[in-house]
């Protein structure tokens, strides 16, 4: 390629080599060449082609896209062929190394400086003139490496334009955000308040920093404080990220301008304070941001927890019900009253289960009620109030104080103590369908939880109907996972998973590959796996002051109840997860 004469790319000439590799017949291609004289344009040629969504002519015949064609095409000039993943680039650092002028002149991005090497993404593998001077000013070694012309010129734009607004913030030095506005619905990329120049620059960092972490399904952004810098996190499928280091001005300017927004007190740094955000992302959808700062060592941390409102509207099936287990829980939810406790440890997805849960019950015949620590989620379908530690209104006071508004259906955020278990109970036996949750290991274990908190046993056997403990494990990526046989370590892995049940082993299971889909991860998503424990007259028996856990739970286990680790098990045999994931989560069984 060396020898090559410096120019762009034609059409013709990517067509040609298509079809010289067999990927595309001659004819289509002499079409899409006669259309191109027709309508000049100054757009790539992978570009053009993508556009057609031509079918390769080579088995399996899938659809040529920009990804494959990048891909065909550095392979044929003997380039590397590279997804750009803004997770994994320092645009501070990449865009120091030339401006924003000469790259796009080139239509180059920098995306990585070592020590000893730079490496620049092209989608013009025939224009060189830049690589010498890079090489001599950077003195390092350059090396060139194929990508999409859509996302070179998507993140040029985004890298550069949020670098500028960096380095301006960073010279203002300004521990204030900018913005006199309290509105709580804060559209990103549409500000038309009017900011001056320093704070503008902060306002175009924060709405860049939600609408990433949007794009890449975060769950959660971490916004910590460093002695020299600070570093932006996100967690996706439950593992943490990081995505960038910041500045110390920078950082504190994007938590006063977040506090600012979600009506918290910005000069107060020294304790914990919590806010919410409403947020309209650029193509319209409205999301929820719940706010949590916590003074440390360097400053304020922030976390931002993102609530999608899709996920009120997800059937019983999404969040990974079996039929069986849905059967379960619609018997129990179905019942006109008393007491549903749904366990497991913080993040395993119990808000998402009972606001789901709530959201199906609450018909326009029936007064929903809610008293949360927070409110996660708004429901315009609810009747929300939140626990204030400060006006000493807690959980006991918050049902004592929903009694009295003609409830159905309450929902009490946590049983902590006696107290908030006895209004729970009163509830319950006064007429009304109470859900709430506990942190136990797994279902049996809230009956000598509540126990423990000083509930009698005959209390507990007159009021609860069923305990349900769940956890989230992540879903392999649909587009790359790949099945294998079952080795001897899948073997004792599996009978491990499945001790004492002897469930039979499948035969293959499935493996998480990574592809671009899901960011190499190897898996996209997560799901619900579940324990539904029915309280029968037979269980009702053995709940004594002195309740033997392992009977309750072999008794449970023979009316039906599948302990956590087998329906993990289940959903391995069905290639949802892995096996390692399953028994990372779920308790070991007993």
């Amino acid at each position: 390629m060396s020898n090559q004469v410096e120019h762009k790319l034609q059409l013709a000439e990517v067509l040609n080599w298509l079809v010289e590799d067999g990927m595309l017949a001659r004819a289509e291609a002499d079409v899409l060449i006669a259309e191109r004289k027709l309508h000049r344009g100054e757009q790539h040629p992978l570009v053009s082609i993508a556009d057609k969504a031509y079918r390769s002519a080579q088995p399996p015949n899938r659809i040529l896209t920009l990804e494959t064609l990048t891909a065909w095409l550095a392979q044929r000039v003997g380039l590397e062929y590279m997804h750009i993943d803004p997770l994994k680039i320092d645009f501070s650092s990449v865009t120091d190394l030339m401006s924003n002028d000469y790259a796009g002149r080139f239509s180059i991005l920098p995306l990585q400086l070592t020590q000893t090497e730079v490496v620049v993404a092209t989608a013009e593998p025939y224009l060189r003139e830049w690589e010498k001077v890079l090489k001599h000013i950077s003195r390092k070694e350059v090396r060139r490496v194929l990508a999409s012309p859509l996302d070179i010129n998507r993140y040029l734009a985004e890298f550069y334009n949020l670098a500028k607004s960096v380095k301006s913030a960073t010279r203002a030095d300004s521990g204030t955000s900018g913005g006199a506005s309290f509105e709580q619905l804060v559209e990103l990329g549409k500000n038309k308040a009017s900011f001056d120049a320093n704070d503008q620059h902060i306002v175009h960092i924060v709405d860049w920093l939600w609408q990433y972490a949007f794009d890449q399904r975060a769950s959660d952004i971490h916004i910590e404080p460093r002695r020299d810098f600070g570093i932006i996190r996100f967690r996706i499928d439950g593992v943490l990220h990081q995505v960038h280091q910041l500045p110390m001005s920078v950082i504190n300017a994007m938590t006063s301008r977040i506090k600012l927004l979600g009506r918290m007190d910005v000069m107060e740094k020294r304790r914990p304070q919590d806010g919410r955000i409403k947020t309209r992302t650029a193509d319209g959808q409205e999301v929820e941001l719940r706010l949590s700062t916590l003074p440390t060592a360097f400053g304020e941390k922030l976390v931002m927890r993102i609530f999608d409102p899709e996920v009120l509207v997800r059937d019983f099936s999404e969040l990974g019900f079996s039929d069986e287990d849905a059967a379960r829980w619609q018997q129990m939810t179905g019942s006109p009253n008393g007491i549903i406790l749904v366990t497991g440890p913080t993040g395993s997805g119990k808000t998402t289960t009972l606001y789901s849960t709530l959201k199906h019950l609450a018909t326009p015949e029936v007064n929903v009620c809610t008293i949360e620590d927070p409110i996660e989620m708004i429901e315009p379908s609810f009747n929300q109030m939140q626990v204030q530690h400060g006006i000493d209104l807690g959980f006991a006071d918050g049902v004592r104080a929903l009694m009295r508004q003609d409830p159905d259906i309450i929902m009490v955020g946590e049983i902590r103590d006696l107290e908030t278990a006895e209004m729970a109970i009163q509830s319950a036996l006064t007429g009304h369908l109470v859900f709430s949750t506990l942190h136990t290991n797994d279902a049996p274990s809230a009956v000598t939880r509540l126990l423990e908190l000083g509930v009698p046993p005959y209390m507990i056997s007159a009021t609860v109907l069923g305990i349900m403990a769940q956890r989230l494990v992540r879903i392999l990526c649909p587009h790359c996972k790949q099945p294998h046989a079952m080795r001897d370590i899948d073997h004792e892995l599996w009978g491990h998973l499945v001790a004492p049940w002897k469930a039979a082993a499948p035969a293959q299971l499935y493996a998480a590959e990574g592809c671009l889909e899901c960011r190499m991860t190897g898996f996209s998503g997560r799901v619900g796996i579940y324990e539904l424990m029915l309280m029968s007259p037979g269980m009702r028996k053995l709940v004594t002051a002195d309740t033997d856990l392992a009977r309750l739970r072999e008794q449970a286990v023979r009316e039906g109840m599948k302990p956590l680790r087998i329906s993990g098990a289940l959903k391995v045999a069905a290639g949802v997860t892995t096996l390692e994931e399953v028994t990372k989560v779920a308790p070991p069984a007993n």
